[in-house]
């Protein structure tokens, strides 16, 4: 008897939790069977399975829990060849059977009589305030107990007796069976025996205990091959009275377990059935708060309300989910942990690297990882497949089979479909390398080789071309090998050829399988690779519409929210108040509101009244910027953030209504004439999918699509005075005027410069006073003509002096420079007229040239000059008076050499230029020019040059390794109040010692010292000069005691240099 269709309906009760209400089987292996097992109904069928085992048709579903309580449940069943409706006490469950078949054989027919028995079972429903006192045999030598409980809390008190003198409790911890027995004649002791585990797990447990004269035995479950036995101390006598469920006198022998929740049945006294009909008609024994002829526990994780696979755990009052390892969170593990997108982590202000995202956010999709790769305006997902680049393909065993090659990628079919989906742009480069093998078979042919896509479609078009177009790359740019065929390898030749390209058309990707038809012929070879799909933007984050009316608002399809929903979008506005969106119910209802310019609320009702949450922000949100609101309602609570900071929770009552039942529209914006909402939405997700604001927008009046000015909320992403650039879709950061790249301008750009290496840098043409750069906008800081103000920063690391590492001319004398000394010291040389000599500034305690990274700020304001090395504070200098203070005719910028024609300042040429700068420069950024990144960007067009080996690196930025000194020590003074330096108590002797000979060494050293110092006086009196400062530095520094000695030592010239008159020079 083959059947399509069935319709199977019964009902059934039973104090049994295990026991088959229906079967029926064929000779094909067809059957259906309908059983309780453990008390849930199990539903199993099987259509037909293929004699080799590969198709499977068996199906098996649960429904219910606890139906082992003795009432009636009713099952209807309704299959329609493979679809299934199994529906219990009005909860439906709809499947589709496995397998391939869709008729139910069942060759035998039996004839079953049956009746229904009335149930002995009396049971006692128990809280945490209950208590049963029953009474027993008084000073008896044996304590008898036997019962049945069912609960879902781990501990509880399943009864307690008082002996003569001491007591018995007989507990349920941590889902074990505990046996207390104390015994308090002469001295206290105490007998502890245990049994059992899980045992709350909300099905029937029996427990026997029985004490009798010097041995107490503890039973569970009827397994007496289990029973644990314990040798009591003396023999015990009874006291009469049996309290179950709860004992609450404060006595000396209080049990550790006060109450219990949950049920019990056939409870057993002295070996005797209590009558608990004859307790509740007070005819024996006493009770209080039990509820007896019922048992009232349910099951609350039937049906689970644990999502995305987490496990749900219970008591007897609430359940709990365990969200670990589910890459959620939440009371019911509803709300995703990861971000939607690539583009959602970049606004975040993360860089490119591997993240989880989880773009359905609390929808059925599981959160998977990829490449995130964080460009300057694009934001590119990567996805990897497992097809090595260059694959073989190897022919197939006969002339006519194709080679399949199947890609497997990192995550399901659905996963990279969410991907695609909500990418503005994707793409996947194909790469085919033949020799005697035909692609597509151009320009009539049946194509030898086809990619399958999305859907499993098969497409006949290679990279480079498009759908519909059976043709490659050099076929539509008409540069094929051979221009009769569309694709180089269809030509056929004996010769190694490749048609390569990108496939775009982003609802066909990703390549799943390439089928190569044309490698059997004798010599033909074929390679094929295929990329990482690679999808940039997001659709869903940018989806935005503004309101411009109070009275304007969308509307969508009524919320899908009785046991769960939630809701993000982000908003801005300038407005104190108004509606996000609103739902309505008849009494139920969910409204998300901006109530003030500081606090958002989450209204709703499910039928228990209304109830409000709120968060208040501690800076005002009408401020036009973008801000995050988050709310979910579950049964178990409702919760309502903002901006991923602020958060309020509100647990659901424990009893009363759960569901939320709403028939209206999804108004957004405002209804119901409530106040309307004035700004920007976007990204409006309910349950995990993302609503079409732009599409409704662009057809309701009062509302526009898309929304701008999104700087104002992320711009400060943008690092290092990198400006925010307005996009429709977003924003970028412009670093063109920084001397960073990156999406956030805060990627180093350096170079490794070799000996004899320069960058030059032309701010003025050679020909004309004319600038040879574009300044921007007149606000920000010029770097051509006459300055009175400039900014020079870079880092630099390095190993060998003496070095010019920046030199700034002009068309007159004027300059900055930046060197390196013989002794690694750093000096700063200003010459802008007015002086006889260069000023400059000496940092003379210091080896810098020791391979470390080093960062310099230099700025300069009228006379002022503010200088900060490395992570030391700011050390200020003050031009002389006799100084200018204008910059004049601003020049070249060099780098690691000097390379200039004209007079130059000698010292600066004999002792410092040759063999030039070798090491890192990074970061070199003069007021708003960056001539070393200019230099290394070559596709950017710049009047930078390079002349020798310059290798583009970030060395001379790397994180500083020697360890910071304190702030309050002036590096630049070692004796400077509060400097401390490292102190080797291990070289000072305990007898003195070391003290006389330090004492020696400094008498020695004062002589020599008066005697330079008079040396010193009579040079000056002798060449008696005007106009020196005691910052300038003359030739010999380096190897000098002081400056004047420097000046007497090593510069024969010395009276030319000091008293020569400033010239100009125009080089």
């Amino acid at each position: 008897m083959k059947i399509l269709k069935d319709v199977i309906s019964l009902k059934f009760k039973t104090a049994k939790g295990d026991g088959i209400l229906l079967h029926g089987e064929g000779q094909q292996g067809d059957y259906i069977t309908l059983e309780l097992q453990q008390a849930k109904l199990l539903l199993q069928i099987n259509l037909g399975s293929n004699q080799y085992g590969s198709i499977q048709g068996h199906t098996s579903v649960s429904s219910g829990s606890l139906l082992d309580g003795d009432h009636w449940h009713s099952v209807l069943i309704e299959r329609y060849r493979r679809s299934v409706n199994f529906t219990l006490d009005q909860h439906t469950q709809s499947f589709r059977t496995n397998g391939e078949f869709d008729r139910l054989d069942l060759d035998y027919e039996h004839n079953l009589t049956f009746s229904c028995t009335e149930s002995h079972s009396f049971p006692a429903f128990f809280n945490s305030t209950s208590s049963l006192q029953l009474p027993g045999r008084t000073d008896a030598d044996t304590v008898s107990v036997r019962l049945q409980f069912r609960t879902w809390n781990p501990s509880g008190l399943l009864f307690f007796t008082p002996l003569m003198p001491g007591g018995v409790e007989v507990s349920l911890v941590e889902g074990k069976v505990t046996v207390h027995i104390y015994v308090t004649l002469g001295k206290n002791a105490r007998v502890d025996i245990s049994s059992g585990s899980g045992l709350n797990d909300g099905q029937w447990h029996s427990v026997h205990f029985l004490a009798l004269e010097s041995i107490a035995m503890l039973t569970i479950n009827g397994d007496e091959m289990s029973t644990v036995r314990a040798a009591l101390p003396i023999q015990i006598r009874t006291g009469g009275d049996y309290f179950f469920g709860g004992y609450f006198p404060r006595t000396d022998l209080s049990p550790s377990q006060r109450s219990f929740q949950g049920c019990m049945q056939l409870i057993h006294v002295d070996d005797q059935l209590v009558d608990l009909q004859s307790v509740e008609q007070g005819m024996l024994g006493s009770f209080e708060n039990v509820s007896l002829d019922m048992c009232a526990i349910i099951d609350r994780c039937v049906p689970n309300h644990c999502e995305h696979g987490s496990k749900c755990s219970q008591t007897g009052d609430t359940f709990k989910c365990a969200c670990e390892g589910t890459g959620y969170s939440g009371a019911t593990c509803h709300n995703s942990v990861y971000e939607q997108s690539c583009e959602e982590y970049k606004h975040l202000g993360r860089s490119s690297d591997t993240y989880w995202i989880d773009p359905d956010g609390s929808g059925p999709l599981e959160p998977f990882r990829v490449t995130c790769n964080v460009m300057e305006d694009k934001v590119w997902t990567t996805i990897v497949n497992d097809l090595p680049a260059q694959s073989s393909v190897a022919a197939g065993s006969r002339a006519e089979d194709k080679t399949v090659l199947t890609l497997n990628y990192s995550m399901s079919a659905e996963q990279v479909n969410a991907v695609t989906s909500s990418a503005e742009f994707c793409e996947q480069h194909v790469a085919y390398t033949c020799y005697k093998s035909r692609l597509l078979n151009s320009p009539d042919g049946s194509p030898s080789t086809w990619w399958v896509g999305r859907g499993n479609e098969k497409h006949f078009y290679w990279g480079g071309s498009g759908p519909g177009v059976q043709k490659c790359a050099c076929g539509i740019e008409r540069n094929c090998t051979d221009a009769r065929y569309y694709c180089n390898c269809d030509a056929d030749l004996r010769q190694w050829k490749e048609d390569a390209g990108m496939l775009m058309y982003k609802d066909h990707l990703p390549v799943s399988q390439v089928v190569v038809g044309d490698v059997h012929r004798s010599g033909s070879e074929a390679r094929l690779t295929v990329g990482p799909l690679r999808c940039q933007g997001d659709r869903h984050f940018w989806n935005a519409a503004s309101f411009n009316t109070p009275a304007s608002y969308l509307h969508f399809p009524t919320f899908q929210a009785e046991t769960s929903v939630d809701v993000s979008f982000y908003f801005k506005t300038s407005a104190s108040h108004g509606v996000f969106l609103e739902n309505l119910g008849n009494p139920d209802f969910i409204r998300l509101e901006l109530k003030s310019a500081t606090v958002v609320s989450l209204s709703f009702d499910v039928g228990n009244g209304p109830v409000e949450l709120t968060v208040r922000s501690s800076t005002p949100l009408n401020d036009d910027q973008w801000h995050r609101v988050e709310a979910e309602r579950n049964i178990k609570e409702a919760v309502l953030r903002l901006d991923k900071v602020h958060r309020e929770a509100r647990s659901a009552p424990p009893q009363g209504h759960t569901h939320l039942q709403l028939f209206s529209q999804l108004f957004v914006g405002a209804s119901g004439g409530q106040r309307g909402f004035l700004g920007c939405i976007r990204s409006l997700k309910v349950n995990g999918v993302t609503l079409d604001l732009e599409g409704r927008a662009k057809v309701t009046p009062g509302v526009k699509p898309g929304c701008s000015g999104h700087c104002s909320s992320y711009g400060m992403h943008c690092q290092n005075e990198g400006k925010c650039m307005e996009k429709y879709n977003g924003y970028s950061c412009d670093c063109s005027l920084t001397a960073f790249d990156g999406p956030f301008c805060n990627d180093d750009v350096g170079g490794y410069f070799e000996s004899g290496t320069l960058v030059r840098y032309d701010l003025m043409s050679e020909s004309s006073s004319s600038p040879a750069v574009k300044e921007g906008n007149s606000g920000v800081l010029s770097a051509v003509g006459n300055l009175t103000r400039e900014e020079l920063s870079f880092s630099f690391s390095t190993a060998h002096t003496p070095a010019v590492l920046i030199y700034i001319s002009s068309k007159t004398q004027d300059y900055l420079a930046v060197v390196l000394r013989h002794n690694g010291t750093l000096q700063i040389r200003y010459n802008l007229g007015g002086l006889r000599e260069p000023f400059t500034i000496s940092l003379n305690h210091r080896n810098m040239a020791n391979g470390q990274p080093h960062n310099v700020n230099l700025s300069r304001q009228d006379r002022l000059i503010q200088l900060q090395v490395d992570h030391y504070p700011t050390v200020s200098y003050t031009l002389p008076e006799a100084s200018d203070t204008e910059f004049n005719l601003v020049k070249t910028v060099f780098l690691g050499k000097v390379f200039e024609t004209g007079q130059i300042d000698p010292v600066l040429i004999e002792r410092y230029n040759t063999p030039g700068f070798v090491g890192c420069l990074s970061r070199v950024q003069f007021n708003r020019i960056a001539p070393l990144k200019a230099a290394l960007r070559t596709g950017v067009p710049s009047t930078a040059s390079i002349q020798g080996v310059l290798v583009e690196s970030n060395c001379g930025a790397s994180p500083l390794t020697v360890p910071p000194m304190s702030a309050v020590f002036d590096p630049w003074h070692p004796d400077s109040a509060g400097a401390q330096f490292p102190f080797n108590e291990e070289r000072v002797s305990r007898d003195g010692v070391n003290r006389d000979s330090a004492i020696i060494g400094g008498i020695i050293a004062v002589v020599i010292f008066s005697i330079l110092c008079t040396l010193v006086f009579l040079v000056r009196h002798m060449f008696h000069h005007k106009g020196s400062y005691h910052t300038n530095e003359a030739k010999g520094a380096e190897s000098a005691d002081c400056a004047d000695a420097a000046i007497i030592v090593n510069d024969p010239a010395f009276t030319e240099t000091i008293d020569e008159s400033k010239k100009e020079w125009f080089i």
